[in-house]
């Protein structure tokens, strides 16, 4: 009887947090996109993660050209209130902020001009795409990233639904140079079946890099929560390392 008590506990134990201790994929800045509308909302977001074990965030607000034309300057304010406000509330954590780029014509402009653009660390960028349609010239726009020095994230391609008939497209996004990027969520029902299915194909074929919450609110929160997700998520990632933000920096 006691072993068996001992075994649940240490089950317990494996399962209460989440399976990497830095989130390179979040929306918790107050107020500049789809994610965190204040910093009341901030702070519970934040510390919902925390409790879920993790240690260093990385927040990625939308850069959007027709909705969220977010800029360093509107970013790295809505960070700093946002740190302002952890410290005043005693919660002691490592965060720092990027951007996540829609793959559009605003991007588009911005390579052109070679504006600086927010990177998750050094030369990684965080990029999505639309979940309409894809771009036409996608492999032209990924030699574009490299050929100026960036590492490209492809965020979620398990979501988009035009790839899930053709299940090869996620060895080629890396092939063009993207490094692959799956929600926590996807693992799980959350977006729906076909969106796990594509989501577990990356994962055990060995083709992601990186694994996000992609937090935007209370009920993101809650799923990622739910203990019988978080068992999910240490089933189908094991031990695979994820999130080593250096070794992408530094690939030639």
């Amino acid at each position: 009887m006691f072993n068996f008590f001992k075994k649940k506990k240490t089950e317990e134990n494996i399962y209460s947090s989440l399976p990497f201790s830095t989130d390179i994929h979040s929306h918790i800045l107050p107020g500049i996109d789809d994610g965190s509308p204040d910093v009341e909302s901030s702070l519970i977001l934040i510390r919902g993660l925390m409790d879920l074990g993790i240690q260093k965030f990385i927040a990625t607000p939308h850069i959007i050209g027709d909705l969220y034309r977010n800029t360093p300057q509107t970013i790295n304010a809505a960070l700093e209130e946002t740190k302002t406000a952890c410290k005043k509330a005693g919660m002691n954590i490592e965060i720092s902020a990027a951007a996540e780029y829609m793959i559009d014509d605003y991007f588009l402009e911005l390579l052109k001009k070679k504006s600086p653009l927010l990177t998750l660390h050094k030369n990684i960028l965080l990029t999505e795409i639309s979940y309409s349609t894809p771009p036409v010239n996608l492999e032209t726009i990924a030699a574009t990233i490299i050929a100026q020095g960036y590492r490209p994230i492809m965020a979620h391609p398990e979501r988009y639904h035009f790839y899930h008939n053709n299940p090869d497209i996620y060895s080629h996004l890396k092939e063009m140079g993207f490094h692959l990027q799956v929600n926590l969520l996807s693992l799980t029902d959350y977006y729906g079946k076909s969106v796990k299915k594509a989501a577990k194909f990356i994962i055990q074929k060995e083709l992601a890099s990186l694994v996000g919450t992609d937090l935007h609110h209370k009920y993101h929160l809650s799923a990622l929560t739910d203990p019988k997700n978080r068992a999910i998520f240490h089933e189908v990632l094991g031990n695979r390392t994820f999130n080593d933000l250096e070794s992408i920096a530094d690939q030639k």
